[in-house]
């Protein structure tokens, strides 16, 4: 599953295969925690983070919501600092 980003121990992935569904979404390693949150939203759609860490990603998603929605789409996976 490729990195999209890293930052403060939170591994940001998105991947294509046959189990991938809609709505768009990426996938969030902190520690062991492990959620799927929806691009459009920011919000989790499965699993857990702890509150800090799920504010820091929803901010992180919104701010990069085009870039995501463009690699969802185009299935072209790059790098976000």
């Amino acid at each position: 599953m490729p990195v999209i980003s890293r930052f403060e121990g939170i591994v940001i992935k998105m991947y294509f295969s046959q189990s991938e569904h809609d709505p768009p979404h990426i996938h969030v390693q902190y520690a062991e925690y492990s959620a799927v949150v929806e691009i459009e939203t920011g919000k989790i759609l499965e699993g857990h983070l702890p509150i800090k860490q799920e504010k820091k990603v929803t901010e992180w998603t919104k701010e990069n919501k085009t870039k995501l929605e463009e690699m969802w789409k185009t299935k072209i996976i790059t790098k976000i600092e």
